[in-house]
């Protein structure tokens, strides 16, 4: 780029700062220029980058980025020019003489340019890696890549106690803890412990009864996006998971996986009381309370506790009345 083209761009964004338009990129993909087009004032400075479509449709600061200089960057799709801002900036920790990079949305920093660009589809919404068995989009490579995983049945990561085989390394982190005892996460309510701090999250609403994820068809709250994605199957009939033996289709890729346990007769969930196994941890989590005496699930009319969800569902049935 020469050096009268880029001072137009330059120049051509500072009168169109102050408007407030709807973004016109509709892909938000943003490549950056060559560095040689970069101007800089020494070796050391941080670089703030923003899609444009975002700026021109977010109000004009009033202070802080007239004070910096203005850099352009171009969307590989719709060729408009995003603004970066470069602001002199000690450099700290391993990244020595390099430039610091943050996203101008929320400030994080930056190593790499490329993952600055993944970093902003989170601010964009893009999702440019569709599967191709669902559909479903992802804003990356690799968590398309441990998607088809579901889709493949492939399980990379094995458990070194028990040989059970994940699809996430993550998975195998959590399903270790199982086996060393280790529950690091307390509920300040009821002190109950958990393995991952999500599970925490989500067990909380239990107390608070917050519904966060709203049903659009039928105005349905439940608890857990994913309870949600799985209700709206029931209105979509979306089942995207099929078994290739008998050829039986399933809202969710783990009702897939327990379902082929009823070909193979695997049962590799035991309980450690009565070694009784079981195809599904979720029916030896149930059957382990009949040895604990754990009932988890309450009553809120009656106060009556029950060890398993459907049984709760059962007995709602006595004070609403419904039949099923």
């Amino acid at each position: 780029m020469s050096d009268k083209e880029f001072h137009r761009k330059k120049e051509s964004w500072w009168r169109t700062w102050g408007r407030e338009t709807q973004p016109q990129c509709s892909q938000r993909s943003l490549v950056g220029l060559p560095e040689a087009d970069y101007p800089k004032n020494s070796e050391h400075e941080s670089v703030r980058i923003i899609p444009f479509c975002i700026l021109m449709s977010s109000p004009a600061p009033k202070q802080a980025v007239p004070a910096r200089r203005i850099m352009p960057l171009e969307s590989s799709l719709c060729g408009e020019v995003a603004a970066s801002s470069a602001a002199p900036r000690v450099p700290r920790g391993k990244r020595g003489g390099q430039q610091a990079l943050h996203c101008a949305v929320c400030e994080k920093e930056f190593r790499f340019k490329s993952i600055l660009r993944q970093h902003l589809r989170v601010h964009t919404g893009e999702k440019p890696f569709e599967c191709t068995f669902c559909q479903k989009k992802f804003p990356r490579k690799g968590q398309l890549a441990t998607h088809l995983r579901i889709h493949t049945g492939e399980k990379p990561f094995e458990c070194m106690f028990c040989e059970e085989m994940f699809v996430q390394k993550a998975h195998l982190t959590t399903h270790l803890r199982t086996h060393i005892k280790v529950k690091p996460f307390e509920c300040a309510v009821c002190q109950k412990k958990f393995t991952r701090n999500g599970s925490l999250k989500l067990h909380l609403r239990t107390h608070t009864g917050e519904k966060p994820f709203e049903c659009t068809f039928c105005e349905k709250k439940f608890a857990q996006s994913g309870q949600l994605t799985l209700h709206l199957q029931t209105h979509t009939g979306v089942k995207p998971f099929e078994c290739v033996i008998c050829e039986k289709r399933f809202t969710r890729g783990e009702s897939l996986r327990t379902h082929l346990r009823t070909h193979t007769e695997e049962k590799p969930f035991e309980c450690t009381v009565c070694k009784k196994s079981f195809s599904a941890s979720s029916a030896l989590g149930m059957h382990q309370r009949t040895h604990t005496g754990e009932k988890p699930y309450e009553c809120t009319v009656c106060k009556n506790k029950f060890t398993a969800s459907s049984s709760l569902r059962t007995h709602l049935r006595t004070h609403t009345g419904v039949k099923p």
